[in-house]
């Protein structure tokens, strides 16, 4: 699966876009954030607070209680804000 990280996830993290092969454990967004951040020191500091990263599959936004099943790409990134 591919896992890409936006503006300041993405500066955190260190890198644009990652291939996981992920544990069987991991069924929806939520999970796989929660994972994201036993990865090492840079997935931590990123997923600290993982409740303000947005997500989105296949470039659809998506709820952390989304099935990640049936994706071949989640994204990562900061809230939006309008003007």
């Amino acid at each position: 699966m591919i896992i890409r990280y936006f503006a300041w996830v993405r500066e955190k993290v260190g890198v644009d876009e990652e291939q996981l092969v992920l544990p069987d454990s991991i069924q929806t967004v939520g999970d796989l954030t929660a994972y994201l951040a036993t990865i090492d020191d840079n997935h931590a500091a990123a997923f600290a607070e993982a409740d303000t990263i947005r997500a989105a599959i296949n470039q659809e936004h998506v709820d952390a209680d989304t099935p990640i099943a049936e994706a071949q790409e989640i994204a990562f990134f900061p809230p939006m804000t309008g003007g």
